[in-house]
């Protein structure tokens, strides 16, 4: 049984996609109430896949193991009652819809809702984050810049009031001014209460506002620990934040931390 202070428990998972290349090979991983957690990997390690399957977008996956969400089980559910659950989700590449202004963008994130009220009082919330989107909310979307675009598909995940908010690579190809708001963004968003399951590129900034971290590579978790201690990992600096050293991927069995939380 998950813990009682658990979110999202992922136990052992594999998946093959579209049944055929098994991507993720016995994952397990938490989020726990409240936290940031953060997965970290090279592209193609699986990570993107690892979200979509919680999420339920990859059919019939996945093929073992189980995923556990405030203590229901989401395997064979669809993405739609996944979402009525309390997990929002942001993709990489946005996924806004360009031809529908920025308020229809976000009203549409709100369709699991029926109060008009509280949904006015969202919208408040969502503008006092991304002050642009206010600005620009009878603009459609597609005219937006790609940092707008960002804003404006976090900012409808939050209309969904999702316990847990999964985003994957919300910097991607963002200048550092905008990615530092990003950031700035996602510590207020947790900091109001909503658990994040982060992906991103971007490891010394994911690792910056998480609470606990996951390395992931060619569909094995390889590494895990508080943020706080991976930021020291001589393999992760130099593979993830630049820091020359002389350690190599072999390494990662060797300096394993084990799961501590804090």
């Amino acid at each position: 049984m998950a813990d009682s202070k658990s979110l999202l428990n992922v136990s052992n998972i594999e998946t093959a996609y579209y049944g055929r290349l098994t991507v993720l090979r016995g994952v397990s991983l938490e989020v726990r109430q409240g936290h940031i957690v953060t997965l970290l990997g090279s592209n193609g390690a699986g990570k993107s896949t690892l979200l979509k399957t919680i999420m339920g977008m990859i059919p019939d996956q996945p093929e073992k193991g189980a995923v556990e969400f405030a203590g229901q089980r989401l395997n064979g559910r669809d993405p739609e009652d996944i979402a009525r659950l309390g997990i929002g989700y942001v993709l990489e590449g946005r996924g806004i819809f360009p031809e529908l202004t920025v308020e229809e963008n976000l009203r549409l994130g709100a369709y699991t809702r029926q109060s008009g009220t509280d949904i006015a009082g969202d919208l408040a919330r969502t503008h006092a984050l991304f002050p642009i989107l206010q600005e620009r909310r009878m603009q459609f979307a597609g005219t937006l810049s790609g940092g707008e675009q960002q804003m404006l598909a976090i900012a409808r995940a939050l209309l969904m009031r999702p316990r847990l908010l999964m985003l994957d690579e919300p910097s991607l190809g963002l200048a550092p001014r905008l990615v530092a708001e990003i950031f700035r963004v996602i510590a207020e968003i947790n900091r109001d209460g909503t658990s994040i399951l982060l992906v991103e590129q971007n490891a010394r900034m994911a690792l910056g506002v998480a609470h606990y971290g996951y390395v992931l590579e060619s569909g094995r978790l390889v590494l895990e620990g508080p943020a706080k201690e991976l930021v020291e990992n001589p393999n992760v600096q130099e593979l993830y934040l630049g820091v020359r050293g002389e350690l190599s991927v072999k390494g990662y069995k060797r300096y394993k931390i084990k799961r501590r939380w804090a």
